[in-house]
């Protein structure tokens, strides 16, 4: 079911590696229809495609903040409070990132700094296909209210009622959440994107979703910000013989089941505990609910490879540059230092991937298809922006605007020199000093000299 294999089958690698988030023509046409239909047509495209995908009109668009109290009072005391308990970790951890403006004396008066704002208005995607994700909505929403965004718009399809699932409602209550829309799909990252009657515009989107959803977020990427086109997603497990092999197989199945294109690897140096590993996923899976995704999944992009070596399988990782890392060996410290490129790292047997999943802190949207090798989990700085901050002093402008129209005319930049002589010329003439050359030199004499 799990094929063992050992580093030169390149074939089985090359597979796993060529997992990125690109689309068929069918679906970026379809979502470009979609997306061009909402721009013009607003709430009533929202509607009609509702209706057609999910088999539900919204009406109203927006929940009403009554019925979001209303489901966060049906909610169970005891997910309640487990979903208060996940909040505070993970606002915890969060908060942590939190930065300051910065301002620094330059000396001569001249004050250099970065001052931190906030985006005015974000929207956040949380999936309700065949599951739902309130976890989603947990790790999206609340980097975003540590950094200090105003307004979060939360789009979620729409079940029975036109309304997202009472779960997603309940937990957009627990959280403060009023802007809440009953739509989904393709055409909820459009009314995100240019707004409609109901629903307004944001600044970035964020949030994971379908092959359509990702498609959708990659096409309004410059009208808005987004978070990333995520891809299927991935886990991979570096262990020694020291590794249970039953903890493993569960970690492997844990992610397996999420898509039929998500992928499942333990590189290992012992043959003997990938034997095992796959021992244990024959038996675990056809007792598992999404048997027919798991089995899909490890038959295209599931391995137990075998390497001669710890060095070797470490190297192997770092190639993968996977989502989630798990390192279960003698040594899971010294090891974690050489590894690279990992969205998340698990140290040890008791840091399941479902641990960061839901309730450790640390955020759970991460880079997918190997772009762990320049990008980072979601977090504060993606809801912020850093604005440098300029204030010069008349007198360190005499003393280094010379050099700066001298860099202007080498670039052939005679407007930006003159904005500089300018002000030189005056400084000249205020102070009764006859101009230098460097402070006369008109746009014509710099053109006419390039001329000749």
């Amino acid at each position: 079911m799990i094929p063992i294999i050992d580093p030169s089958d390149r074939a089985r690698l090359d597979a796993i590696l060529s997992r990125d988030a690109t689309f068929s023509d069918e679906v970026d046409q379809a979502v470009a229809s979609i997306l061009l239909d909402v721009r013009k047509r607003g709430d009533a495209a929202l509607q009609e495609l509702s209706e057609r995908f999910d088999g539900v009109r919204p009406d109203p668009i927006r929940v009403p903040v009554e019925e979001l109290e209303a489901a966060s009072d049906a909610l169970d005391p005891e997910l309640r409070q487990i979903l208060k308990d996940a909040e505070a970790n993970i606002r915890q951890f969060h908060a942590r990132q939190v930065q300051n403006s910065w301002f620094t004396d330059d000396g001569d008066g001249v004050l250099l700094g970065q001052r931190v704002v906030a985006m005015d208005r974000v929207g956040l995607y949380v999936p309700g296909g065949t599951a739902f994700y309130p976890s989603s909505l947990l790790m999206n929403a609340i980097p975003a209210q540590e950094a200090g965004v105003e307004e979060i718009h939360l789009v979620s399809p729409p079940k029975e009622g036109g309304r997202p699932h009472p779960l997603v409602l309940a937990t957009a209550h627990l959280l403060g959440l009023e802007h809440v829309y009953g739509v989904g799909g393709a055409q909820a990252v459009g009314a995100l994107a240019y707004g409609t009657e109901s629903v307004a515009s944001v600044d970035k989107i964020v949030g994971p979703g379908n092959a359509y959803v990702a498609a959708a977020k990659k096409q309004v990427f410059g009208r808005v910000d987004i978070d990333s086109v995520a891809g299927p997603s991935e886990i991979g497990i570096l262990a020694d013989a020291t590794a249970d092999p039953e903890y493993v197989a569960a970690d492997l199945l844990s992610q397996a089941e999420h898509d039929e294109r998500a992928s499942a690897i333990l590189v290992t140096p012992h043959h003997d505990l990938a034997e095992a590993v796959q021992e244990h996923v024959e038996r675990m899976v056809p007792s598992l609910p999404r048997k027919k995704t798991i089995e899909t999944a490890l038959a295209s992009y599931g391995a137990c490879i075998v390497t001669e070596d710890m060095e070797e399988a470490i190297d192997i990782m770092n190639e993968l540059a996977v989502e989630h890392l798990e390192i279960i060996t003698e040594d899971d410290w010294s090891i974690m230092t050489r590894i690279r490129h990992a969205g998340a790292i698990f140290l040890g047997p008791y840091s399941s991937e479902p641990v960061g999943d839901y309730f450790a802190g640390p955020n759970h949207v991460l880079p997918t298809g190997g772009t762990a090798r320049y990008a980072s989990a979601l977090s504060v700085d993606d809801f912020i922006r850093k604005q440098s901050i300029i204030s010069y002093t008349k007198e360190r402008l005499a003393e280094t605007g010379p050099s700066i129209a001298t860099l202007a005319d080498a670039e052939d930049l005679q407007g930006h020199a003159e904005a500089i002589r300018v002000r030189l010329r005056r400084f000249a003439e205020e102070s009764g000093d006859s101009e230098p050359e460097s402070m006369t030199v008109s746009v014509t004499q710099s053109v006419d000299a390039k001329n000749k």
